[in-house]
């Protein structure tokens, strides 16, 4: 029998600069993409409240961009 504790694994694998460069352009491309969008409804909130002290647009245009291109990785 064959003893398979003995090959345990004790690092993580670690993740190539290929990866991380990768997702820094899809990072920025949906970025670009979502800050059109962002630009209106933050205008469109501003207008409805009468305040600009909401989250700019880069802020949710940034903020988008955070939750879909983990979204594309994980897929």
């Amino acid at each position: 029998m064959t003893d398979m504790t003995s090959n345990i694994a004790t690092e993580a694998p670690k993740k190539r600069s290929g990866e991380k460069t990768e997702f820094m352009v899809y990072f920025a491309i949906i970025f670009v993409a979502t800050l059109p969008l962002a630009c209106l409804t933050w205008a469109l909130a501003a207008i409805k409240s009468r305040s600009f002290t909401d989250k700019g647009p880069m802020a949710r245009a940034w903020t988008q961009a955070r939750i879909i291109t983990p979204m594309i990785f994980n897929a």
